[in-house]
């Protein structure tokens, strides 16, 4: 239901499933903006929100807006399975989020750059030799993997299994917003996680007993003070880290192949011009969004641009919008590598800013370097529609065949 419709242009509907909108969602995202930048869902708490300004106002405000939702109907959360701290509010939030903060500090990130050089001239080796390959499989899911796996201290021979794991709890991120999930998905990402809790429990005990310089040890030797994390708390964290350390940034290098295979132009300016790289992850990150929505639950009276909601109403926040919103952006249809002034909101803002944004802008910026460097072309080895991401959450593919020239 939309309460600023105009009286011109019929009525407005906003399907997020559907698949047509979930390819290319932008002229749907600009009639919201003009027309219905607040959209209630029809019998049902959900509403959908587009604009860049009121975007922001709503994740500036965990007091109004909380990241803590009811679990689904019938489902009774383990007591030793706290909530992630990405469902938690502050103070909790910043108490949790304050354990891992050092770690992915600009200087710190900035100091694995080589290590990341190293394994993406590898994985771009592979696709040379190769020469037609699933750019996925091959070098976007293997690449943060391997990166977060090391900063964490999971050994080599087990990224495998995290790659397995990763991808089930995050299949059906968002398909319950619209109605409660299916009981076997809700089994199918318990099992993953007790499955990752029982690993972290035993190497937790390994670094007990013999500390090293990585994540894992710090967060045991948080633990052993205390107050600090409780031994569940640990374990959580450490499941959201490889996880979220894995998907989105797998997610931003597919859509920054297939957007630069999309406009030769700005492939062939970015080959001539290696310092536009930076902007240029910028730029997708902007255009071709990873995380298209967030997700609030209100937690009082309030209104957005003019709209009166009531509480518990939960907000799908459409960041891909936001990052379109003509009102913020120059042209913003258009995919400008040196774009300048680039507001973008793809890893969100206020308190739940992506913790994991340095590291997920260096290992892009590291791969694209390596990869123009090495190869003299790459594009699109079929022509059918490429299969989306299962979540609602994200739009990229899991899929995305090469041709590579060496």
């Amino acid at each position: 239901m939309c309460h600023k419709q105009s009286a011109m242009s019929g009525a407005f509907s906003f399907q997020p499933f559907d698949e047509a909108t979930r390819r290319n969602p932008f002229p749907v995202y600009a009639q919201a903006r003009r027309e219905c930048p607040v959209y209630e869902h029809p019998g049902l708490p959900v509403v959908s929100i587009f604009r860049h300004g009121d975007i922001l106002e709503i994740l500036r405000d965990p007091s109004t807006w909380s990241n803590v939702f009811p679990p689904p109907p019938g489902f009774v959360r383990p007591d030793h399975l706290p909530p992630s701290m990405i469902m938690v509010d502050p103070p909790e939030h910043t108490r949790l989020r304050s354990l891992v903060n050092q770690a992915f500090t600009p200087r710190r990130v900035r100091a694995l750059e080589a290590r990341i050089e190293h394994i993406a001239e590898g994985l771009a080796q592979e696709l040379i030799t190769r020469g037609r390959c699933d750019f996925v499989e091959a070098f976007a899911k293997p690449l943060p993997v391997i990166v977060i796996a090391e900063m964490i201290g999971v050994p080599a021979e087990d990224r495998d299994q995290f790659g397995e794991w990763s991808d089930a709890l995050v299949e059906n991120l968002g398909g319950g917003i619209l109605g409660p999930p299916p009981p076997e998905v809700i089994f199918r990402e318990l099992a993953a996680v007790e499955a990752m809790r029982e690993y972290f429990a035993e190497k937790a005990e390994q670094c007990r007993r013999e500390p090293k310089d990585d994540l894992l040890s710090a967060l045991v030797a948080a633990e052993l003070e205390g107050s600090r994390l409780t031994f569940d708390e640990m374990l959580q964290m450490l499941v959201l880290l490889l996880v979220a350390g894995n998907e989105t940034t797998r997610n931003l290098l597919t859509n920054a192949i297939y957007t630069l295979i999309g406009h030769p132009d700005a492939l062939a300016r970015l080959r001539a011009e290696e310092d536009l790289i930076p902007s240029a992850v910028e730029e997708i990150l902007r255009f071709a969004t990873p995380v298209q929505c967030d997700v609030r639950r209100l937690v009082r009276e309030t209104v957005v641009a003019g709209v009166r909601l009531e509480p518990e109403k939960v907000a799908l926040l459409w960041l891909g919008s936001a990052n379109r919103d003509e009102s913020v952006f120059t042209d913003p249809e258009v995919f400008d590598i040196a774009r300048a002034d680039n507001r973008h909101v793809s890893f969100g803002f206020g308190p739940h800013y992506c913790l994991g944004a340095n590291l997920a802008r260096l290992e892009t910026q590291v791969a694209l370097r390596v990869l123009l460097r090495r190869t003299r072309a790459w594009r699109l080895a079929e022509s059918e529609p490429l299969p989306l991401h299962p979540s609602l959450i994200f739009r990229s593919f899991t899929r995305l065949p090469l041709e590579v020239e060496g």
